[in-house]
């Protein structure tokens, strides 16, 4: 675990990467198998995730018309211990600055992806010293952006997330306990996870006595 020391930081916290608020916002387990266990595998999903960013993770700006777009941009909040990369930062000459947030599959109104990337624009305000009132997500399923009004509703979201992912982070490597809903026929680490196994604690408890009880019959041959 790290701790923020970038100077002037106003504190000292172990620095949650904004990718963990949108895993931890969609499943807290799932973001403690990635941050606790270092463990994560592929589906199709998330190989067009990342054929999709690999458009847009090489670091560079370019200027189109009156718009610069910055690619791969590191970001960082030294009050809240946030760090990350945004896929694309939009310069506009009005002075807008624009996180635009690129995602494969389809965009859910208040889902996780508005949490990471409002932490984005939060980041892009303390650097900039500019308010970031807006943000973008792109779906690669309908291919067009979504706007994400960033709001203190939303603001306040994105701070108790942290606090959640950095407890989690201190919590001497106790994974949460699976959910085992809907939201793990969507998940590409529900092997690893094993929710359906773990979620019934009377299940796992008659698997694990079943593993161990002696066949009296067998012992008596």
């Amino acid at each position: 675990m790290t701790t923020a020391s970038r100077q002037g930081g106003e504190a000292d916290l172990a620095q949650v990467p904004l990718s963990a608020l949108e895993h931890y916002t969609y499943c807290p387990r799932q973001c403690g198998l990635i941050l606790l266990e270092d463990s994560f595998t592929d589906d199709a999903a998330t190989v067009r995730g990342t054929l999709l960013h690999q458009r847009v993770d090489t670091p560079g700006n370019r200027g189109r018309g009156t718009v610069r777009t910055l690619h791969a941009l590191p970001v960082w909040h030294d009050g809240h211990g946030l760090t990350g990369i945004c896929d694309t930062v939009e310069l506009h000459t009005d002075g807008t600055i624009l996180p635009v947030e690129h995602k494969s599959g389809r965009y859910y109104p208040g889902g996780p992806a508005d949490v990471q990337v409002a932490a984005q624009a939060m980041c892009l305000e303390h650097m900039f010293k500019r308010p970031v009132t807006t943000a973008a997500i792109y779906s690669g399923t309908d291919r067009r952006r979504h706007t994400v009004t960033v709001h203190e509703a939303l603001r306040t979201r994105v701070l108790d997330t942290t606090n959640a992912v950095r407890n989690l982070l201190s919590s001497n490597h106790m994974l949460p306990s699976p959910v085992a809903d809907s939201r793990c026929r969507r998940c590409s680490m529900a092997t690893d996870c094993m929710p359906k196994l773990l979620a019934g604690t009377r299940h796992y408890q008659r698997a694990l006595h079943d593993l161990y009880v002696i066949d009296e019959a067998q012992d008596d041959e």
